[in-house]
């Protein structure tokens, strides 16, 4: 379940976001989302394993070869269990899946590992509604 408590701090503390399937085509939803992200001041780190830059930070082709602490993991691939069992794996403290990624069992295994979990959201669209502006 997405309480609005969570999106709210995940979206108003000062974080570390890895973007899984971050894309340097800026027409491209991740590319904006991330973009818009990084206006907020957050600290965006590319996670594509066919480029090696994205928004002007280094790409890195999985969460497991970051060699920085992970926030929050914002995942855009239609397949999110692997990214989020990587992410339990790298002490990130939130998964959020995007828009239309939905695997309830990933979020399980996520929430039973402690983790805060955004699923089937937007952080761009949430962020407008919660008016944190």
């Amino acid at each position: 379940m997405n309480s609005e408590s969570t999106i709210r701090s995940l979206l108003s503390t000062p974080a570390r976001w890895a973007v899984v399937g971050l894309s340097p085509r800026p027409e491209r939803a991740s590319h904006d989302v991330a973009k818009f992200l990084q206006h907020l001041g957050f600290e965006i780190v590319p996670v594509n394993p066919l480029v090696d830059v994205v928004l002007d930070q280094r790409a890195y082709p999985s969460l497991l070869s970051i060699p920085a602490r992970i926030d929050v993991v914002d995942i855009f691939r239609s397949d999110p269990g692997p990214h989020v069992d990587e992410a339990i794996a790298i002490g990130a403290s939130a998964v959020w899946m995007q828009l239309g990624v939905i695997d309830e069992a990933a979020a399980e295994r996520a929430r039973a590992a402690g983790l805060d979990v955004v699923m089937d959201r937007c952080p761009k669209i949430e962020y407008r509604k919660l008016d944190l502006t």
